[in-house]
């Protein structure tokens, strides 16, 4: 089994030396137990990082030819340097392993995912057995995020990130997907085939500071919902109706107190209901605008990366 072990980068330079370091000790380990080839590799991806990570990455590939490197000519976001590599390696590898260069990924967890692949798994979700080390905020704001997706209708599964395993076919049809606004995942359950999860505690970031502060998780969590469902389209038609049969029920009411000379001037409820009604359709404009937006992102077929530079030995 020839095993690629792909990891997005964006100013790792502090964690590169040890994450490489405990790499190298688990892949020689997965090859001394015969679990994996001796052609296995590390690819680590450059998202266009300010820092030395490029040049941190190509040395250790000169040194070393179980790491590679891809390079991108900009920074392109997570999901998109992420699909990069996948990219790279679809063509090499038997099956192919994702995870972040933070070290907060349990590399342990590596042998289940094997395990389960040789199974008959095509697809092996890494999934936190609990979320006791979050902050109270960050633990309801997550595990909401997943429920949310859940009740929108996206097949997501709970507590998993991008840390899996993909086999070969796997991996080919999920580049069968070609949309530019990416949500990995939400769409590789799409892919189908025999899947399971493996569960890991996940550790404290290594070094370096967080890429996804709450104003990224934010966004990357609308993304994924208005990427991957179109309930919210659907909610505020629901809305619509709702707010349009209580019109209906205070016209009668208002014409019930006109025929019966009961009339009274309702400013402060006039004002309220201008301020509500207003507020609805701006929310409403904005999620229809947000979706009309994809749409016009997916019709530019504007390429998801470039790659300037692919560092491998065969």
């Amino acid at each position: 089994m020839k095993l690629y072990i792909v990891i997005p980068c964006y100013n790792e330079q502090e964690v590169l030396p040890e994450t490489s370091l405990r790499l190298k000790q688990k892949m020689t380990d997965l090859i001394s137990k015969q679990m994996i080839s001796d052609n296995s590799k590390v690819v680590f991806v450059d998202d266009g990082s300010k820092d030395q990570t490029w040049e941190m990455i190509a040395q250790l590939h000169d040194q070393d030819p179980m790491f590679s490197g891809v390079k991108l000519s900009c920074n392109k976001g997570h999901q998109n340097a992420l699909l990069a590599g996948l990219t790279s390696v679809a063509d090499l590898a038997d099956a192919v392993i994702s995870m972040d260069a933070d070290l907060q990924d349990d590399i342990n967890a590596i042998d289940g995912f094997i395990s389960k692949y040789k199974q008959g798994c095509d697809v092996v979700y890494g999934v936190r057995s609990s979320r006791e080390k979050d902050t109270f905020f960050k633990r309801f704001t997550a595990e909401g995020f997943y429920k949310l997706m859940s009740f929108l209708g996206v097949d997501i599964v709970f507590n998993h990130a991008d840390y899996r395993l993909l086999s070969s076919r796997a991996l080919q049809g999920l580049l069968e997907f070609k949309e530019v606004n990416l949500f990995l995942r939400g769409i590789v359950p799409m892919v189908g085939y025999k899947s399971d999860i493996v569960t890991y505690e996940r550790a404290e970031r290594f070094a370096g500071e967080s890429k996804y502060p709450l104003k990224k998780m934010m966004s990357f969590a609308f993304e994924g919902i208005t990427s991957l469902s179109i309930k919210p389209i659907r909610l505020i038609f629901s809305l619509g109706v709702g707010i349009f049969l209580i019109s209906i029920a205070a016209l009668i009411y208002s014409f019930v107190r006109y025929v019966s000379n009961n009339t009274v001037s309702g400013w402060t409820s006039l004002i309220m209901s201008i301020w509500l009604l207003s507020g609805i359709q701006l929310m409403a404009i904005g999620i229809i605008g947000e979706y009309i937006g994809k749409v016009y992102l997916e019709t530019k077929e504007r390429p998801k990366f470039i790659v300037e530079e692919f560092l491998n030995t065969k």
